[in-house]
C-alpha cells in the first residue's frame, strides 16, 4: 500500500509541474512550473530550404525523444543565414527570393503540424518575406500547432542600408503568451544589448529565447548570462556551435558541439507584471541609439569587404 501511495504522490507532483497542467486551469501558485527545454545546433546549408527543413524536423524529433517540451533552433536555420554572402557581393540578392517564405507558407505549416504531432513547442529562425521585403525572423509554434508569436531582428552586426530589401530591420519587440507563460525573443546580435532584453522583460516576459548564428566566444556566453540576470528569467539560446541555457542567475547547461542538443530543466517564474511606460522608454532609447549605430557599423562592414577584395586581387 505504501508503494502505491508513493507512486500516486510522485505522479501528482509530475503532473502539477507540467506546463500543460497549468494551461488546463490550475492556479499558477499551485505548483512550480518546471519544464524540460532543449537547445538545438546544426550547421545549415546555404540556400537549401528543403534540405534544411528536413534536417530541422529530424533534430526536433530527437529533442522530443529527450523529453523536451520546448525546443529552440538557431537563427536562419531554414535559409542557412545567407545575408553576409549577399552583402559581400558573393551571392545575388535575388537568391534570397528562393529561400524567403511567408508566415503562412507550406514550410511553416509543416512545422505547425510537427509541433502538434510531437505535442511540443518549437522555435526557429528563418527569412520571412512580407510583400517585397525580407526580415530575419524567429517564430514560436506551440504544442497545438498554433503560432504564438514572432520577432524580427532589431540589431544587425553588419549595420544597415535602406536599400537592403533582403535584410530589413525589425521595428518592435513584444512578449507574447505561450503555454509556458509569456515569452520574449532576441536574435543573435540582439543579445549584446541590455535594452533589447529589457523591452520584453518589461512587457511581462517570463522567459526568453535566442536563436543565433554568430560568435561562439566565452564573451557571448557572458552576454546571455547577463541578459538572464538582468531580466531575472530563464534564457534558452540555440547558437550554431553554442547551445546554452541560463536560469536567471547562472548558466546551467552549455555545449559547443556544432551538431547536438543541450537539455535542461528550467523554472518559469510566476506571472510578471508589465511596466508599459518603462517598456516604451527602453524601446525609444534603443531606436535612438540604433539610428547612430547602424550607419557606423555599415561603414566598418563595407570597409572590411573592400579590404578583403583588395587582398584577393
Amino acid at each position: 500500500m505504501w508503494r502505491i501511495i508513493q507512486y500516486l504522490l510522485i505522479s501528482i507532483t509530475i503532473l502539477a509541474s507540467h506546463p500543460l497542467w497549468a494551461e488546463m486551469g490550475a492556479s499558477p501558485d499551485a505548483a512550480v512550473n518546471t519544464v524540460r527545454v532543449a537547445a538545438v545546433s546544426f550547421v545549415p546549408e546555404k540556400f537549401d530550404l528543403p534540405g534544411n527543413a528536413n534536417r530541422l524536423e529530424q533534430w526536433f524529433r530527437r529533442a522530443q525523444t529527450g523529453g523536451a517540451f520546448l525546443a529552440v533552433a538557431p537563427e536562419g536555420i531554414l535559409d542557412g543565414y545567407v545575408v553576409n554572402e549577399i552583402i559581400a557581393g558573393e551571392e545575388s540578392a535575388d537568391k534570397m527570393r528562393e529561400v524567403a517564405v511567408t508566415i503562412d507558407s507550406p514550410v511553416i505549416r509543416r512545422f505547425q503540424n510537427l509541433g502538434r504531432e510531437l505535442e511540443m513547442c518549437l522555435v526557429f529562425g528563418f527569412a520571412e518575406r512580407i510583400e517585397a521585403n525580407v526580415f530575419n525572423c524567429a517564430v514560436f509554434i506551440d504544442h497545438k500547432g498554433l503560432i504564438r508569436g514572432k520577432y524580427h531582428k532589431m540589431q544587425l552586426a553588419e549595420g544597415y542600408d535602406s536599400s537592403w530589401w533582403f535584410n530589413r530591420l525589425g521595428e518592435k519587440s513584444r512578449a507574447f503568451d505561450t503555454p509556458l507563460g509569456r515569452c520574449g525573443i532576441l536574435i543573435c546580435n540582439d543579445r549584446w544589448n541590455p535594452l533589447l532584453a529589457r523591452i520584453p522583460a518589461m512587457d511581462g516576459a517570463q522567459f526568453l529565447v535566442i536563436p543565433a548564428y554568430g560568435s561562439r566566444s566565452n564573451s557571448q556566453d557572458e552576454a546571455v548570462l547577463s541578459r538572464s540576470r538582468e531580466s531575472k528569467v530563464p534564457i534558452i539560446e540555440a547558437n550554431v556551435g553554442v547551445t546554452l541555457i541560463a536560469n536567471g542567475s547562472e548558466i546551467i547547461a552549455v555545449d559547443r558541439q556544432e551538431a547536438g542538443i543541450t537539455y535542461a530543466d528550467i523554472i518559469i517564474p510566476d506571472q510578471i507584471e508589465k511596466n508599459i511606460s518603462e517598456r516604451d522608454r527602453a524601446e525609444r532609447e534603443f531606436l535612438s541609439w540604433r539610428k547612430v549605430e547602424m550607419p557606423r557599423r555599415l561603414k566598418e562592414k563595407m570597409e572590411r569587404i573592400k579590404k578583403k577584395k583588395e587582398k584577393q586581387n
